[in-house]
């Protein structure tokens, strides 16, 4: 794939999420890491971006356009990331850097990032994990257990886990992403209202799709 690996060669991490999964789990990945057929890759490092396909409206549309492989979603490129329709000047076609004063921006990144960062400390907590330095240069410095105990509890420790438990504080992360979203859409007081469905969303990124390919809408 070289059109994607020079593409990589632009930024430091990319944002990659399985290609079949229980779960619609966008991740951090850093560039000395090589996708394969399983994994969508999506090159931008800004945290808009990633907060806004890890949102609800995404997710959403995602699992409605995509497929399934037996009973697992399947994150379809062309149905799904080429066909949503991201907020009104914070698409993918705009680089990071025209947008970064934008507040609907700002305030999209910085619940991203909260998301991320609350993600990874369950994920390797510092009472469980050394964090040792990585020899080779460019590359990510090491995760490694501290002892058998906590490798062992480190291995309950999973995304998929995680999502299936659903703990409050992470519920609580992603409504703060989903309402920042929501208002870079324009629809802040309606997601405050509950009046945002998951039918309603679609029906509304749909007309947004329309609209923007010059279709009539209904």
């Amino acid at each position: 794939r070289p059109k994607m690996r020079k593409a990589l060669e632009k930024v430091k991490r990319y944002i990659a999420i399985p290609r079949v999964s229980k779960h619609r789990l966008f991740l951090w990945q850093s560039t000395r890491v090589l996708p394969d057929c399983q994994v969508v890759a999506i090159v931008r490092d800004d945290e808009t971006t990633f907060g806004i396909l890890q949102s609800r409206f995404h997710v959403a549309w995602s699992l409605r356009l995509g497929t399934t492989l037996e009973d697992r979603p399947r994150y379809t490129s062309t149905t799904t990331f080429e066909t949503f329709p991201f907020p009104k000047g914070l698409t993918p076609d705009i680089s990071a850097e025209e947008y970064a004063a934008d507040p609907r921006a700002l305030a999209i990144a910085k619940a991203a990032k909260r998301l991320d960062e609350l993600r990874n400390a369950w994920l390797n907590p510092p009472d469980l994990i050394d964090i040792v330095p990585e020899v080779v240069p460019g590359y990510p410095d090491r995760i490694l257990p501290k002892n058998e105990k906590a490798a062992a509890e480190l291995k309950k420790r999973t995304l998929t886990n995680l999502y299936n438990a659903r703990p409050q504080w992470l519920a609580n992360a992603h409504a703060a992403l989903d309402e920042a979203v929501a208002e870079a859409y324009g629809w802040g007081e309606d997601w405050r209202r509950g009046l945002l469905t998951d039918d309603e969303i679609l029906a509304r990124l749909f007309r947004l799709n329309q609209q923007r390919a010059g279709q009539p809408t209904p």
